[in-house]
C-alpha cells in the first residue's frame, strides 16, 4: 500500500524547487528527476503488487452526504498500473532531456518545478478512485499546462497560447463537471467502482456520459475543441513532449476508459466517441499534410492520433483504444523530443528551410526515423500492432465509415510523417543552417525510447500472446474473435503505410519542386483549406472571440455609463443632501438654538444692570412698575 506515495514524491519536489529553486539551482533538475524515478520505482512496486493479487484501498472517509459517502482512496487495476509506468517512464526520460535542453534558461529551477508538478498531478489522477479526487488533479494538470505552454512569457503568442489553453479546456470541464453532478443526483455515487452498476436506459446517464465526454474532447483536443493544442508549441518543446506523449492529452482517452463500464451501458454516447474520435482524426491529419511547422505538424498528429484511440474506444475495443495510447506515448515522446534536438541545433522550425540534416544528426536522425515508422503503422514496430487492432475492431463493429476512415487516417499518416523525414533528414540543405548533434543528456533518451518505439507493441501481438489485451481488460476476457489477428486489415494496413511513404517519397524526393507546385495550383482552394487549418480559428473569432469583445466592452460601457452613472448620481446626491443638511443644521438649527443663547445672554446682561444692590433703585423700580400696572388697568378700562 504505497501506490499513494507515486504522485506525493514529485510534489515534494516542486515544493524543495519553488522554495529554494534559486539556492540549489542546476540542483534542482537532480530533485525532479531523483523524485521522478522514485516515483517510477513505487510504480512498479504497485504492479507487482497487482499481480500478486493486491489492488484498490481505501485512505480515509472524507464527506458523508445523508446516506453517500465519499471515500478518498487509491485505485489500483491494470489500466492504473500501465498509464503510471508509461508516465513514469517518459517523464523521467523527458526530464533527463531537459537538462541539456533549457540548460541556459534564465528560469532553469522554476521549470523543473512546474514539471514535478505536472508529473504529480497526472499520477494524481490516475489513482483518484472518484471524480471528486480525479477532478482536483484534472484541474491541476490545467494549471501546469498553463504555467508550462506560457513558460517564455515574454513571447506574446506563448501567453496568448497558455490562455488559449486554459480557456479552451474549460469548456469541456464544464460539462464534466455537469455530468459528475447528475451521477451523483441521480446514481447517488461518484466513486469509479459504482459506474458498472448503470446498466439501466434512463437518458440522464446517457447524458451524463456525453458530459463526461465532454472533458475528454477539451483535454485530448478532439475536435471541435481542438484549437489550443497547436498553439500550446508556443511552449519549451520537452513540456510540448510530456503534453502530447504522458498527460495532458493522455488524460481525456484515459477518462473515456476508466469510465468505460458507463459508455459501454449507454451506446448512443459510446457511438459519439467513435465519430467524434474518426471526424478529428482525419481532420487533423489533412492539415498535418500541407503544415510547414515542425512542432505543429507534430501537434496535428498528436490530435488525430488521440481521434484514432477515440475509435478503438467508441466501437467497444477498450484494450484497442489503451494499446494505442501506450504504443503512442512512447513514439511520440520520441517524435517531439527529436524535434526538439533539430530546433536546439539550428533554432529554426520551418521544414522548409532545413534539408540534409541526417548528415549532421545520426543519433537524432535515425531515431526520428524510428518513430516515424512506429507512428506510421509499418510492421514491426510499435504503432503497427496497436494501429492494427483499431482497425480490426472498426471493421468488425458494424460501421464501415469508420473503418474507412480510421484506414485513410493511416494512409496520411504515413504520407504526413515521412514528408516531414524527406525535408528535414534528407535532400540537400535548403538554408544557411548549421546543424549539430546534441549533447548525450539529450540523445540517450532518444535512443531508449527508440527501443521502446520498436519492441513496446510487440506485449500486445500474437508472439507474445496478447498479454497486454489479457492483462488489461476489464471484467470477463474478451472474446477470442477479438484477440486474433485479422491478416487482411493488418495487410491493408501495411499497404495503407507503404502507400503513404511513397507518396511522400514521389512528391518530396523524387519531385520536390515540381510535383508538390503543380498539386498545389490545381487544388488551390482544397490546399488554402488546409493549410488555413480550415479556417476553423477564425470561425471561433468571428463567432465567439469578437461578439465576446463586443459584449464585453458593451458591458464595460454599461457598467461605467449605467451603473457607475447612478451610483456616482446617487453618491453626488447624497453629497449635496448633506451640504444642504449641512446649511440647514448651521444656520437654522444651531441659528435658534444661537439665537436663543443670545437672546438669554442679552436678558443676563440687562437684567444684571438692574440688580445693583441698592435699596432706592428697587424702590424705584418698583414705584414704576406699579405706575405701569395702573395705567394699564386704565386703559384696558
Amino acid at each position: 500500500m504505497v501506490a499513494h506515495l507515486i504522485p506525493a514524491i514529485p510534489f515534494l519536489a516542486f515544493v524543495i524547487n519553488i522554495l529554494f529553486g534559486r539556492k540549489i539551482k542546476k540542483v534542482s533538475a537532480f530533485v525532479s528527476i531523483l523524485a521522478c524515478g522514485v516515483s517510477l520505482c513505487l510504480s512498479i512496486y504497485t504492479f507487482a503488487s497487482l499481480l500478486k493479487g493486491h489492488g484498490s484501498y481505501t485512505l480515509f472517509k472524507w464527506l458523508i452526504f445523508g446516506s453517500t459517502s465519499l471515500n478518498v482512496g487509491v485505485i489500483v487495476d491494470p489500466l492504473t498500473c500501465m498509464m503510471l509506468l508509461v508516465v513514469t517512464i517518459i517523464g523521467t526520460l523527458i526530464q533527463i532531456y531537459s537538462i541539456g535542453y533549457m540548460k541556459d534558461d534564465p528560469r532553469f529551477s522554476r521549470f523543473f518545478a512546474y514539471m514535478s508538478l505536472f508529473m504529480s498531478s497526472m499520477l494524481g489522477l490516475l489513482l483518484a478512485d472518484n471524480f471528486i479526487i480525479l477532478l482536483i488533479f484534472w484541474e491541476g494538470v490545467g494549471l501546469c499546462s498553463y504555467l508550462l505552454i506560457s513558460f517564455w512569457f515574454e513571447k506574446i503568442s506563448a501567453a496568448k497560447a497558455g490562455m488559449k489553453a486554459f480557456i479552451t479546456t474549460r469548456i469541456g470541464d464544464t460539462g464534466l463537471l455537469i455530468g459528475v453532478f447528475i451521477l451523483f443526483f441521480s446514481a447517488h455515487t461518484v466513486h469509479f467502482s459504482g459506474l458498472t452498476a448503470i446498466s439501466n436506459a434512463n437518458p440522464l446517464f446517457t447524458a451524463a456520459a456525453l458530459l463526461i465526454f465532454c472533458g475528454a474532447v477539451g483535454k485530448s483536443a478532439q475536435f471541435p475543441l481542438h484549437v489550443w493544442l497547436p498553439d500550446a508549441m508556443e511552449g519549451p518543446t520537452p513540456v510540448s513532449a510530456l503534453i502530447h506523449a504522458a498527460t495532458m492529452v493522455a488524460a481525456g482517452v484515459y477518462l473515456v476508459a476508466r469510465c468505460f463500464g458507463l459508455f459501454l451501458a449507454h451506446q448512443p454516447a459510446l457511438i459519439w466517441v467513435a465519430y467524434v474520435g474518426a471526424a478529428t482524426s482525419i481532420f487533423a491529419a489533412t492539415i498535418a499534410a500541407v503544415n510547414n511547422d515542425i512542432k505543429r505538424i507534430l501537434a496535428y498528429s498528436t490530435i488525430s492520433q488521440l481521434g484514432f484511440m477515440m475509435i478503438g474506444l467508441g466501437v467497444g475495443g477498450y484494450s484497442a483504444g489503451t494499446f494505442h495510447l501506450m504504443t503512442h506515448a512512447f513514439f511520440k515522446a520520441l517524435l517531439f523530443l527529436c524535434a526538439g534536438s533539430i530546433i536546439h541545433s539550428i533554432h529554426a522550425q520551418d521544414i522548409r528551410r532545413m534539408g540534409g540534416i541526417f548528415q549532421k544528426m545520426k543519433i537524432t536522425g535515425t531515431t526520428f526515423v524510428i518513430a516515424s515508422l512506429a507512428i506510421s503503422g509499418v510492421p514491426p514496430f510499435s504503432g503497427f500492432w496497436s494501429k492494427d487492432e483499431i482497425l480490426s475492431e472498426s471493421l468488425r463493429s458494424g460501421h464501415p465509415y469508420l473503418f474507412m476512415i480510421a484506414m485513410a487516417t493511416s494512409l496520411l499518416t504515413a504520407f504526413y510523417m515521412f514528408r516531414l523525414i524527406f525535408l528535414v533528414l534528407f535532400g540537400k540543405p535548403r538554408s544557411e543552417l548549421h546543424p549539430y548533434e546534441s549533447p548525450k543528456v539529450m540523445t540517450i533518451p532518444l535512443a531508449i525510447l527508440a527501443i521502446f518505439a520498436i519492441f513496446i507493441g510487440l506485449v500486445g501481438s500474437p508472439f507474445m500472446h496478447n498479454a497486454f489485451q489479457t492483462f488489461i481488460h476489464p471484467g470477463p476476457p474478451e472474446n477470442s474473435e477479438g484477440l486474433a489477428p485479422n491478416y487482411l486489415v493488418m495487410l491493408l494496413s501495411t499497404l495503407a503505410a507503404a502507400l503513404g511513404i511513397a507518396a511522400a517519397y514521389l512528391f518530396y524526393m523524387l519531385n520536390n519542386k515540381i510535383l508538390p507546385l503543380e498539386i498545389r495550383n490545381k487544388f488551390t482552394l482544397l490546399y488554402n483549406l488546409l493549410y488555413n487549418k480550415y479556417y476553423i480559428d477564425e470561425i471561433y473569432e468571428f463567432l465567439f472571440i469578437r461578439p465576446s469583445i463586443r459584449l464585453s466592452r458593451l458591458a464595460s460601457k454599461f457598467d461605467s455609463g449605467v451603473i457607475d452613472g447612478a451610483v456616482n448620481a446617487c453618491a453626488k446626491a447624497v453629497v449635496v443632501l448633506s451640504r444642504i443638511k449641512s446649511w440647514i443644521d448651521r444656520y437654522i438649527v444651531d441659528g435658534a438654538v444661537n439665537m436663543t443663547a443670545g437672546i438669554v445672554g442679552l436678558s443676563s446682561l440687562v437684567l444684571r444692570r438692574v440688580q445693583t444692590g441698592y435699596i432706592q433703585t428697587y424702590l424705584l423700580i418698583a414705584f414704576f412698575g406699579l405706575v405701569l400696572i395702573i395705567f394699564i388697568k386704565l386703559i384696558g378700562g
